[in-house]
């Protein structure tokens, strides 16, 4: 970190050889003074048919008044925008995670092109902040995250609802434990107004990993959506930008590997969602910073859950923010000594020195507890290895009281199949799902919430297992193990599963293996038929299956991996 001009990058357009470039900045109401200022890039997730998206202009435009009150110029510019629930169970959920890399890509396409000299992202739905962060980690341009911030609550019969609600109440129609009018009831009202999700789940796990990797202002994460102090908070993000470029302060600054070990801990003890942990990977490989799934590993085993987040509890990113934020959840990490607090974040700060001032949870309340009384000593993730996943598997297990399963296979190639063999009563406890051939480049690798909801019917829930080279939405809850690498499509042991196989996975150990001998196995991946992605219609679907990593690498571009060139 070196001091430099803050208009370090956009002097060569400003006041570059090719000097007729000026006339569009005059066309743009620019003065001649204007060429000196900072200029700096707002990624707008722009997409209004979504709740979580619908005020993301709004804020944009309260970040660019900011920025001008700090003596800098602001463009905001569009990326695209997928929302993670309405394109559950259809095509569209095949353009969730490409939609991760297209606004990575998007961002470095028009920061660098135009040369800004920072960029601010704006995270609103599960995708967006994965994206802002990473095209960050690649440029190594100045900048920072900005949430959105989450939805209210909704409330029925008296008490709080979520979108986990919804998801919970149609698996419970499915089998006749609710009626469909009280359904109704609880769909109607679990979204009461913008923000993301406002449980534990995608949106808000990366809320927090984003803060405690150092990426996110203090507070950001766990501010509501409709909150005043959101819009207070988005005026003052220029000021921080431009302490950023006065200081030199890049991202690769900031995202070391204690850094990394920070996110990670602190989304293992708020209950958070395995999609964190793909988004961690990708972030790591565009840092260039040597931090993978046997680091992740260690942190889960290691790492109490000390929040009753939903939904492995009742609890919203709204409880947090009554009882302070997301710096009382990291002050009280790193009095326990699970946190580094000598790392560097974009207050120009460590982390220690950020939480200097921030008081302990407060008494009475039931969302954050202590170590000596933890909801269970090591995270509801965890990271497991063996035949049928020698690259990884990730689970997410906060309804399995025992960390080892023991079940017999019963394979299926569409979620939806799944769905019907529930309601038929086929899938019974002691089963073990196992979901093939939606993995990054068979599909997109979509999230398949409508599997996993229906396996969350009480007389399934943390009885059965739910094994898939694809991903399940943070809202998703049992024994669920996700991301298998490598997958189906690509030859992975996973394909060569059949109906009746033992599966066995214990997660204290790290491992899962099927009971079936390595000559059987060979054999079987032998006859396997050779595989096609599901929809090549699409171009941006295309685009992503060719060029996707596994998931053990995050699913960047495969050509981020090494061993890839």
């Amino acid at each position: 970190m070196s001091n430099s001009p803050v208009n370090w990058n956009s002097t060569q357009l400003t006041a570059g050889w090719q000097k007729g470039v000026t006339a569009f900045y005059y066309a743009l109401g620019m003065t001649a003074e204007d060429f000196g200022k900072a200029q700096v890039g707002i990624g707008v997730p722009l997409l209004e048919g979504n709740t979580c998206n619908v005020h993301a202009y709004e804020l944009a435009t309260e970040i660019k008044k900011g920025c001008e009150d700090a003596g800098m110029l602001a463009f905001p510019f569009g990326t695209p925008g997928v929302s993670d629930n309405i394109t559950q169970g259809h095509e569209g959920g095949n353009a969730s995670l490409p939609s991760r890399n297209l606004i990575a890509n998007s961002a470095e396409c028009v920061v660098t092109s135009h040369c800004y000299d920072a960029m601010i992202g704006m995270h609103h739905c599960d995708k967006n902040g994965p994206g802002f962060a990473m095209a960050l980690a690649r440029m190594n341009y100045p900048g920072l995250i900005v949430s959105g911030g989450s939805i209210l609550p909704g409330c029925h019969n008296g008490k709080d609802i979520t979108i986990l609600d919804v998801y919970d109440s149609q698996a419970a129609v499915s089998v006749g434990a609710m009626t469909d009018a009280e359904a109704d009831q609880i769909l109607r009202k679990a979204c009461p107004g913008p923000g993301g999700c406002g449980i534990a789940a995608s949106f808000n796990t990366w809320g927090i990993a984003a803060e405690a990797i150092g990426l996110m202002l203090p507070s950001s994460s766990s501010i509501p959506a409709v909150d005043a102090e959101k819009r207070a908070e988005c005026r003052r993000v220029g000021a921080a930008v431009k302490n950023l470029l006065e200081q030199n302060i890049r991202p690769r600054d900031i995202l070391t590997v204690a850094a990394f070990r920070n996110a990670a801990v602190s989304i293992a003890a708020a209950g958070g969602s395995t999609n964190g942990v793909l988004h961690l990977l990708a972030l790591a490989r565009e840092a260039e910073v040597d931090f993978g799934l046997r680091d992740l590993q260690q942190i889960f085993r290691d790492t109490p859950v000390l929040c009753s987040f939903a939904p492995r509890g009742l609890r919203t990113m709204v409880d947090l923010h009554n009882i302070g934020g997301t710096p009382v959840l990291l002050k009280h990490l790193l009095d326990c000594g699970l946190l580094d607090g000598s790392c560097m974040t974009v207050t120009g700060r460590t982390m220690a020195e950020n939480l200097a001032d921030v008081p302990a949870p407060p008494k009475g309340q039931d969302l954050i507890v202590d170590v000596d009384n933890c909801f269970k000593p090591f995270a509801d993730m965890q990271i497991c290895f063996g035949n049928l996943a020698p690259d990884g598997i990730v689970f997410k297990v906060s309804s399995m009281k025992n960390p080892v399963f023991e079940g017999t296979a019963m394979c299926f190639d569409d979620p939806r199949d799944i769905v019907t063999a529930v309601e038929e009563r086929r899938v019974q406890p002691g089963t073990v799902i196992v979901l093939r051939y939606w993995g990054p480049v068979a599909s997109g690798m979509p999230e398949v919430l409508v599997a996993t909801a229906a396996l969350a019917v009480p007389e399934l829930d943390g009885k059965v297992a739910f094994i898939s080279d694809t991903r399940v939405s943070g809202v998703s809850h049992g024994a669920i193990g996700v991301h298998c690498a490598p997958e189906a499509a690509v030859g992975g042991p996973i394909a060569c599963v059949h109906d009746g196989d033992t599966i066995r996975f214990d997660l204290i150990n790290g491992t899962i293996g099927m009971q079936v001998s390595d000559e059987e196995l060979a054999s079987r991946k032998a006859a396997l038929p050779s595989w096609r992605p599901r929809d090549p219609r699409r171009g941006y679907l295309a685009d992503f299956c060719a060029t996707s990593a596994q998931s053990n690498h995050g699913c960047v571009s495969s050509a981020l991996i090494p061993s890839a060139t």
